[in-house]
């Protein structure tokens, strides 16, 4: 009972984490620049972020994701290269998840981390979330690299491996949520500039 306590709280932690980005970032930003209220990007975004959820793959949501950007008023050729394109290089919630896991993980180790040591998490979990490929299940293998970078011992990712599959589910919805936010975002921006150029 005791470990799984623990494990349900590095979850939550994870989840909240997973919350307050896309509540705080992606909504907000479809608002400010896109002019979308929070309730209808997360309504019409939901197919893809529901698919997200269960399947844990990017690139099996590509094509969800870009029909619910389109239907939020994306630019066909903006979301065409936008959404693969976040489906790559868009991992926030993979960076959140190495950032929660690898401070979980040391205090399990009995390490006391330094605020330098945790930027240097955040910092490292960033760039390798960037290179992360979109399938189920690869967030571990760039987790592995952190650790190694952290100098933690690597076979300590078996305590959350067995629960890794949930991490998973709320990583990659707080992905695809990303993605269709920047398709947004950046049809708005070149919207902007057709408009200025046209004058």
């Amino acid at each position: 009972p005791e470990i799984l306590t623990s494990l349900g709280i590095v979850l939550g932690c994870a989840y909240l984490g997973y919350i307050v980005h896309a509540v705080l970032c992606y909504s907000f930003s479809a608002k400010v620049f896109a002019g979308i209220s929070p309730i209808t990007f997360f309504k019409k975004a939901s197919p893809a972020m529901i698919f997200a959820f269960t399947s844990t793959s990017s690139a099996a949501t590509i094509p969800l994701s870009k029909e619910c950007a389109d239907e939020l008023g994306a630019e066909n050729d903006v979301s065409s290269f936008v959404i693969p394109l976040g489906a790559t290089i868009n991992m926030d919630g993979t960076a959140i998840y190495q950032c929660v896991a690898t401070i979980f993980l040391a205090t399990c180790c009995g390490m006391t981390l330094t605020l330098g040591q945790m930027v240097t998490i955040v910092v490292t979990a960033t760039l390798a979330s960037i290179g992360t490929a979109g399938t189920p299940g690869a967030g571990m293998i760039m987790l592995a690299m952190v650790l190694e970078a952290m100098n933690i011992p690597v076979d300590m990712i078996m305590i959350i491996y067995g629960i890794d599959r949930l991490f998973d589910m709320g990583r990659t919805c707080l992905n695809i949520t990303g993605d269709v936010s920047c398709a947004l975002c950046v049809t708005k921006w070149e919207n902007e500039k057709a408009a200025k150029a046209a004058k």
